[in-house]
């Protein structure tokens, strides 16, 4: 029995290098797929061109590590054990580029495991989904910052309040015995809309003296990532 689970757990084929060439160029192949939707489907300074390259590597090593490991369990749970102890903490810019890199290991898989209609099929899936929803944003989102004269405060609340009323929410308030700033959120949209139709709302809060600065920043996925 024992030798029985030892001669299972190293149980392995061969491949030959006409199958291990297959494997990888199909890997290759489709690795330029991702290449192209990544770049597609990303724009702006949050496009990294090294992640992308490093899409094409990961899907060619993973496919690699497979090839390894094949039929192999003792092998496959040693490997297992090893990139365990791995620790990746590369800041990722955007929630986006996790599914690049899962995508990427996914085809590496299917294609180290020679499960190429696998692959190809999920893959076309994929790519057709991200060209489709890829590009979706989150709708433009603005801070108003607004430092004043502490006395100024609850004139300053009540112009936020009658021009956006309970659209404009109160993010941070920071006080000194002198002065306050106030930060608001709001709907680009919004406050577009609010700004058309009469006054500029930093016409109005600066007419009512003691303003050090108004400032408007726009929170967009180039920034926040």
């Amino acid at each position: 029995m024992r030798e029985y689970l030892l001669q299972t757990l190293e149980s392995g084929g061969t491949l030959s290098l006409h199958a291990i060439l297959l494997r990888q160029t199909a890997a290759a192949v489709i690795a330029c797929f991702i290449f192209l939707s990544y770049r597609l489907s990303h724009d702006g300074s949050i496009y990294s061109k090294k992640f992308n390259v490093s899409l094409l590597a990961l899907t060619l090593i993973t496919t690699t590590v497979m090839i390894v490991i094949g039929n192999n369990i003792a092998l496959s749970l040693g490997m297992v054990g090893a990139l365990s102890i791995v620790r990746f903490r590369t800041a990722i810019k955007d929630s986006r580029d996790t599914v690049y890199i899962f995508w990427a290991v996914v085809v590496g898989i299917c294609c180290g495991a020679g499960d190429f209609s696998v692959a190809g099929i999920g893959s076309a899936f994929a790519f057709a989904f991200m060209l489709v929803f890829g590009r979706v944003k989150n709708d433009g989102r603005v801070l108003i910052i607004i430092r004043a004269a502490r006395v100024n405060e609850e004139k300053i609340e009540s112009i936020i309040f009658k021009r956006y009323m309970r659209k404009a929410k109160l993010k941070v308030k920071n006080t000194t015995e002198e002065s306050v700033e106030l930060i608001y959120e709001i709907n680009k949209k919004i406050l577009d809309k609010a700004d058309a139709h009469g006054s500029m709302i930093s016409d109005d809060i600066y007419a009512l003296g003691g303003v050090d600065y108004f400032n408007i920043v726009m929170q967009n996925d180039d920034i926040s990532s």
